[in-house]
């Protein structure tokens, strides 16, 4: 079986005639894998409520700060990033094993072009190791069976939840998976996690979800910041807590102050 084989099955999976979340995520941040149903969709959303971008950026710069805190001041070495999107830039393994080279990172999608471009969120650090999981959220099970192959769970890994819990709309049931993955992770385990909220900027944003979720993508539900801190019961919420992303330990800058966005996101810790 030759190496072209597996990619051409991989590709008879990928659907171009419809708007796909992670592609739509990859075009805003300014990435080019993504195809034209993507950018109507993606304009389409900024057309109603334009600083979807700034949202994107806001998630991307909440998961690079949290990873690098795990990986930094609170050392942790593993990781099991859910929900991982397209490949671009600080990538949780490149900003874990920046900070602490020998971390080890699970990956885990569904979508097939995340898996087509699987090879770039392998390259790890010689002294660590990186692994992708073609899985789904919504059978926690079997993610934590598979990941297990990589990760040691009788040691601490930190959950990353970046912005895909929305695309499970029972707040109950997201509850749940989550809840299911905490449960396998012994004690001094993490979670980061931030979603889309509507808190921000209100009926803008809210009709703008409106639009995309009717637009044959899969639908995305907005939380309020008091719905997403519930996911952290029972978790040792990290300060500044529960926040809009930029607001999370910010880092210095020249441009002046971070401003609030429809991203809200927190870690915790497990007791």
């Amino acid at each position: 079986m030759t190496d072209e084989q597996p990619n051409m099955r991989l590709s008879d999976r990928i659907d171009t005639s419809v708007p796909h979340s992670a592609r739509i995520w990859n075009y805003w941040l300014g990435g080019k894998d993504n195809y034209p149903v993507d950018r109507v969709a993606g304009d389409q959303y900024l057309e109603t409520f334009p600083g979807v971008a700034d949202v994107a950026r806001a998630s991307r710069g909440f998961l690079k700060r949290s990873v690098a805190y795990l990986a930094g001041e609170a050392g942790i070495r593993q990781f099991l990033d859910i929900g991982t999107g397209l490949p671009t830039f600080d990538n949780t393994h490149e900003v874990a094993q920046r900070v602490a080279p020998t971390s080890r990172i699970v990956y885990v999608d569904n979508d097939p072009l995340v898996l087509v471009h699987a090879r770039a969120l392998l390259n790890s650090h010689p002294d660590g190791m990186t692994d992708y999981l073609d899985a789904d959220l919504n059978d926690p099970e079997n993610v934590l069976r598979a990941a297990a192959k990589t990760l040691d769970f009788t040691q601490p890994v930190g959950l990353i939840l970046s912005g895909i819990m929305g695309h499970v709309a029972n707040g109950d049931e997201a509850r749940s998976i989550v809840r299911t993955l905490l449960d396998a992770l012994p004690s001094g385990s993490y979670l980061s996690l931030n979603d889309g909220s509507s808190a921000v900027s209100g009926d803008a944003v809210a009709e703008a979800q409106e639009e995309y979720n009717e637009g044959g993508a899969v639908p995305y539900t907005l939380r309020s910041p008091e719905e997403i801190a519930r996911f952290f019961e029972d978790l040792e919420l990290v300060e500044p807590g529960v926040v809009t992303c930029p607001f999370w330990r910010p880092e210095p800058t020249e441009i002046g102050s971070p401003q609030p966005s429809d991203a809200y996101g927190g870690v915790g810790r497990k007791p």
